[in-house]
């Protein structure tokens, strides 16, 4: 939607942060009349800009609060594995969000799991599984930081951004299922390693 301006932007922003508020309530917070901003409303959604009305589940509360970013990279990427992955990674209820990448790896999966040993057993009967799969590192994530996306009249686009500070460099810190039962942690420096029992050890 090319003509997309300042009010569509907030419209969308205000439906991000609550998608169930009326109509009427809509049109006042963007001052229109109900009519015109009805109208806006559904130009969004005939040019697919809203693609739908979902709510909002508290993955915790379901009783699956440890998530887990798995990058998977395939033996090669041709046309029928690409395919076959697509299919059979779809197919996993667990698997959240699944993304094809540039490069390697070839995918990224957000994962959804009860805790840790619900995770390694879905990695040994499923994940290693998939077809084509090469390597899977896993991620644990730690914290969830921005929960949504953002709202659409707040993000910036290319001209408005600012031109980055040089920063130093973050480590990073990467959990791997090496095998059953064990995961490592490692950045460029030193790497410990935690087995399912609870042990570890570290090294450089």
């Amino acid at each position: 939607m090319e003509d997309m301006d300042a009010i569509d932007r907030k419209i969308l922003a205000l439906l991000q942060a609550d998608g169930r508020q009326t109509l009427t309530e809509l049109a006042d917070r963007v001052s229109l009349s109900v009519s015109r901003c009805q109208r806006r409303l559904r130009d969004l959604e005939r040019d697919g800009v809203i693609r739908g009305y979902h709510a909002a589940v508290d993955a915790v509360a379901l009783g699956l609060g440890f998530e887990v970013l798995a990058f998977v990279s395939l033996l090669q990427a041709g046309p029928d594995t690409l395919a076959d992955f697509d299919a059979a990674v779809s197919a996993v209820p667990n698997v959240v969000q699944a993304q094809r990448l540039f490069g390697d790896p070839d995918y990224l999966l957000r994962i959804v799991a009860a805790d840790l040993a619900a995770y390694q057993g879905l990695y040994d009967t499923t994940l290693v599984r998939l077809p084509g799969v090469q390597r899977i590192n896993s991620t644990i994530v730690m914290k969830q930081v921005v929960k949504s996306s953002p709202a659409a009249d707040h993000v910036m686009t290319s001209q408005e951004v600012p031109h980055a500070r040089r920063r130093d460099p973050v480590r990073r810190v990467r959990w791997e299922a090496r095998d059953p039962g064990t995961y490592r942690a490692s950045n460029r420096s030193s790497s410990i390693a935690c087995d399912r029992a609870g042990s570890t050890s570290a090294g450089k």
